[in-house]
């Protein structure tokens, strides 16, 4: 721990982003941070659209200046779009159009494109990587996965989109950053990798694992109205990867997705703190009001 520093600032603060720099004389940077969440970018795009557009322009700019090696861009496959339900032959490769859904995957799109103009017109030492739905701890409670875990705990209802019929791609998040890592040492300048993991899952299949994991009662399932724009499939080929850098997924998600609950169950007081204060507003205010579905 002794070589992990942590400092908070906004990304998006050019002030902050170069003083840090000029202080720690980075090598590699890998752009995690990004406003996440779909529901929350269709309540307010703006923020979206500052962290991660104006936000990943402001790294790029300090890298530029300072020199730095690599940098590598953390995106998603949302980018892609969606896939439809009856095609399960079809999946997401690096030459898959861009073709956003919401106001958070076209602000990664936009994201994307910025870096490639920076590797194109500046020469920045680039690399982007789209990733399938990650899932592990630390996850936080606003999504599925995590979100089910603590309202099957409290007994609370579990609020599923629609008829649950959604399928997303799911990897285990130790897994998305080795493929990160293999990326930053051994992956070409200038290029996309797709992360993905083989393991389509539909929502309600999630849930309802969650519920036997956890001996929870199906009954506390509560399907409500959609979400807008809500993609119906994920799925990622990642021939591209594992061909060229030799990375493969090595947790079955039957193995992570117990591993991730009992990491919950062991961590409760991480979690409970985050949806003790803001959250349940934010809470009531996405699943309070949305219709039950009969």
């Amino acid at each position: 721990m002794d070589k992990i520093k942590f400092v908070k600032a906004d990304i998006a603060d050019r002030k902050a982003v170069f003083e840090l720099f000029e202080t720690e004389n980075p090598d590699v940077v890998v752009n995690f941070a990004a406003e996440s969440h779909v529901d929350r970018s269709i309540e307010n795009p703006e923020v979206f659209l500052v962290t991660n557009i104006l936000g990943t322009q402001v790294l790029m700019d300090a890298c530029r200046k300072y020199g730095i090696q690599r940098y590598h861009q953390v995106s998603t496959d949302e980018v892609y779009g969606d896939l439809p339900l009856d095609r399960p032959d079809l999946f997401f490769t690096e030459e898959t159009p861009i073709h956003t859904s919401s106001p958070y995957s076209a602000s990664k799109a936009s994201a994307d494109l910025l870096v490639q103009a920076y590797n194109r017109t500046f020469g920045l030492p680039a690399t982007i990587s789209r990733c399938s739905n990650n899932y592990g701890p630390y996850h936080f409670p606003e999504k599925l996965i995590p979100l089910m875990i603590a309202n099957a705990l409290n007994n609370k209802s579990l609020p599923v989109y629609g008829n649950g019929l959604n399928v997303r791609d799911w990897l285990y998040v130790e897994d998305h950053c080795k493929a990160i890592d293999l990326i930053i040492h051994k992956g070409k300048v200038g290029e996309v990798y797709n992360i993905g993991g083989h393991n389509e899952k539909t929502n309600i299949d999630i849930v309802k694992t969650i519920l036997k994991i956890l001996d929870k009662p199906e009954s506390l399932i509560t399907y409500v109205t959609d979400r807008k724009g809500h993609d119906m499939r994920y799925a990622i080929d990642p021939t591209k990867i594992h061909t060229e850098l030799g990375w493969l997924p090595e947790t079955m998600f039957a193995d992570g997705i117990v591993k991730t609950v009992n990491w919950y169950l062991e961590n409760k007081s991480w979690w409970e703190k985050i949806i003790s204060g803001e959250y349940t507003k934010y809470y009531e205010e996405m699943y309070g009001n949305r219709e039950e579905l009969k």
